[in-house]
């Protein structure tokens, strides 16, 4: 947290340009973790060329307003979102590999896809121009209208607020705060209250930037059930910030079928530099023990572990542990996600095997990244320079915003009981043909890749590796 709010600090006191003011624009993605959005501006005013059609951004009125029922959508409607949601694994496996082979080359790691999927298509339903243009291609979107189409059955679908019973255990919100000196343009208004469901509110940053910053930070604490206090340092929000977008998201599970507690043994971790450490390991669940979702191939195994359908039985969620069969196989395992189009879907278990040794550790740790420089060495590069951003705030000085820098830090702990993460995650198990008796080893005694997936749609929420299980 320190760093993430020095960073802030830095963001916040750059010189001014010798021909206008800079100010910036923060965006925050909150989910038991968060991403931090610094936007800057400064270029000068827009020709009237690129004037924007307001109603561009907005969702095609063809479309009925999504009641937040899967099977209210018809084929058409179900295999268009899956086809969006095909894309979106696809950028999240783009931006897994440049963070597992740089940034988490020797670390363990944890980031929400589905999290920065949603604050980018934001910052493209608020940009024009050719940062729109790249935005859209490096989202693998043909459209602004796409994107929010897809943030617009999402939203209701996965994380409509409380559930009949009121869960706390499932939460997904959006906020915006805005200067009170700068009108909100109403095609992004509309856009991010009916695709986004965010809540807007307009503040004083200019006299009043701590009274912003407490209340962000009690927003962001109310959204993650209390896990997420003071983000915002003293000193992180200023009279320069214009801006906050706010993406919260919480989660917490039991398995479907949970791990006997008295069944945890100590055994080694073998980690990829050759030594090994003894860490905590589930080896047994507490009923069902022969059958499992397992998968074999070549250099690698899969597991499924589905989470309880808790009280909405839509809601459909597991994590899959990729582990590699060689010790040191992970980086190769990695490429083969981001460089074979349709892996993860070709390679998910679809029916029980019998299980002999199973080992599966106990792992809980966060990850802080730049997320902006992992989206610039994937190619993202635009929104990051001055002039892209024209289409959030009705006023000369919205013409002057650019990303300047991403931070993103989440959350994942995993035990006998289930888990607790960054993201949304759901799931239960299905019933599937017993088709093999052979009994197969499921060791996870090494580094290996994990992520969690909504069954439904297949949209992948969560994505990380763990190379040591004792490491925070």
């Amino acid at each position: 947290m320190a760093a993430t709010h020095s960073l802030l600090g830095r963001s916040q006191v750059r010189p001014h340009s010798s021909s206008g003011h800079r100010f910036s624009i923060i965006f925050f993605v909150l989910f038991l973790s968060f991403t931090v959005l610094f936007i800057s501006l400064f270029l000068p005013k827009s020709d009237s060329s690129k004037t924007f059609n307001d109603d561009a951004h907005v969702i095609p009125i063809t479309e009925p307003e999504f009641n937040g029922q899967w099977n209210s959508l018809n084929e058409s409607q179900q295999a268009r979102v899956r086809s969006y949601i095909s894309n979106q694994t696809e950028v999240a496996f783009t931006i897994m590999k440049q963070l597992l082979l740089t940034e988490g080359k020797d670390k363990n790691m944890v980031y929400s896809p589905l999290s920065i999927h949603t604050v980018l298509s934001l910052i493209a339903a608020g940009s024009n121009g050719p940062a729109q243009d790249q935005l859209l291609t490096f989202l693998k979107s043909k459209s602004i209208q796409e994107l929010n189409y897809l943030a617009s059955i999402l939203v209701p679908l996965f994380f409509a607020e409380g559930s009949p019973s009121g869960d706390p255990s499932l939460s997904f919100s959006n906020g915006i705060w805005v200067d009170k000196s700068l009108p909100v343009k109403p095609s992004f208004k509309r856009v991010a209250d009916t695709a986004y469901k965010a809540a807007l509110k307009q503040v004083d940053f200019k006299s009043k930037p701590d009274a912003v910053r407490t209340e962000v930070n009690s927003w962001a604490e109310k959204e993650t059930n209390g896990r997420i206090k003071d983000i915002l340092a003293p000193g992180t929000v200023t009279n320069l910030t214009r801006l906050i977008l706010a993406n919260a998201l919480y989660f917490k599970r039991d398995w479907a079928d949970k791990f006997d507690a008295s069944g945890t043994e100590e055994f080694d971790f073998h980690l990829s530099n050759g030594s090994s450490v003894k860490t905590s390991f589930m080896t047994r669940w507490v009923t069902s023990w022969g059958w499992r979702y397992i998968s074999v191939f070549d250099s690698f195994k899969v597991l499924k572990l589905p989470y309880e359908q808790g009280q909405d039985s839509k809601k459909c969620f597991s994590m899959y542990v990729f582990l590699p069969n060689e010790r040191d196989g992970l980086p190769a395992l990695v490429e083969r996600f981001s460089s074979e189009s349709g892996f993860l879907d070709h390679h998910l278990p679809n029916e029980t095997v019998k299980v002999g040794a199973f080992l599966m550790p106990k792992f809980k740790f966060s990850s802080t990244f730049l997320a902006s420089e992992v989206l610039k060495s994937s190619g993202l590069r635009l929104p990051f320079v001055p002039g892209g951003l024209t289409e959030m705030v009705d006023s000369p000085m919205g013409d002057d915003l650019y990303v300047n820098s991403i931070l993103h830090e989440s959350l994942i702990d995993v035990n006998d009981d289930g888990t607790e993460a960054a993201a949304v995650t759901i799931a239960y198990s299905t019933s599937s043909t017993r088709s093999q008796e052979k009994e197969i080893d499921f060791v996870a005694d090494h580094p290996f890749l994990f992520l969690i997936r909504e069954e439904t749609t297949g949209s992948v929420l969560f994505v990380g590796q763990v190379l040591n299980p004792i490491a925070d």
